[in-house]
């Protein structure tokens, strides 16, 4: 299963939080002050919101909102090491779930998933959400249909392993081609390069075009806020 990238935000304002926010699920007209959520544990044996594994086996658990929620977060986090203000409206649209405000909206009550599945926390002037997701607890599986339960314990059945091969394959292909990107290479260049590093050619053309749309998206969003860089 592919995961897609996350599309260049051209307009989105992001910048450091330097203001408090309510301890509470913003309005539409509000804004959002969302920081990470640094756990040892979980960072150490959890998965990025944009893996494999989330789109797998959270998703069906999350729900596809509150994923592309997390996964939305987690990608301006790479930018913002701080924590991101976002105009809630606006990332509601961006969503697609934004045509109503109030708290029963799909934008309230997918924040408000995020909390209930400790993905996120309302800390004093700012929403915590997680850099990585933990495993599935049991509760969690019982949720997933047999054929993803069988999936999930041929994945993590093992002691010691954590994700599948391909999916750790394709992450560290990815870091590799982004900072290829970064110091310069085109597309073109970043794929060539991984399949002479042993990457497959399927893999590394994957890998160099999820390259050159970050990037994209990173500049855009270093245009519109420089202190990001």
């Amino acid at each position: 299963m592919s995961v897609l990238p996350t599309e260049p935000l051209p307009r989105l304002r992001l910048h450091p939080i330097d203001s408090p926010a309510p301890v509470r699920a913003p309005s539409a007209s509000e804004r959002l002050l969302v920081e990470p959520w640094d756990d040892p544990v979980v960072d150490e044996i959890g998965h990025d919101p944009r893996s494999c594994y989330v789109e797998t086996f959270w998703l069906p658990v999350l729900g596809p909102s509150t994923t592309w929620l997390l996964r939305r977060f987690a990608s301006h986090f790479d930018d913002c090491h701080g924590g991101v203000e976002f105009e809630a409206d606006d990332l509601a649209r961006r969503l697609g779930i934004g045509e109503r405000s109030g708290p029963n909206a799909p934008f309230t009550r997918t924040l408000k998933r995020c909390v209930d599945f400790q993905m996120a926390e309302w800390r004093g002037s700012a929403l915590a959400v997680r850099r990585h997701l933990p495993p599935l607890a049991r509760r969690h599986l019982r949720r997933l249909p047999p054929s993803l339960q069988v999936e999930h314990e041929a994945a993590l059945g093992h002691p010691g392993v954590r994700r599948p091969l391909s999916d750790r394959l394709r992450d560290h292909g990815r870091r590799l081609a982004l900072s290829l990107v970064e110091y310069g290479d085109d597309q073109a260049a970043a794929e060539s390069r991984l399949v002479r590093w042993g990457f497959e050619a399927s893999l590394a053309s994957q890998c160099a075009a999820f390259a050159a749309l970050e990037h994209a998206r990173r500049e855009a969003a270093r245009a519109i806020h420089p202190s990001s860089r």
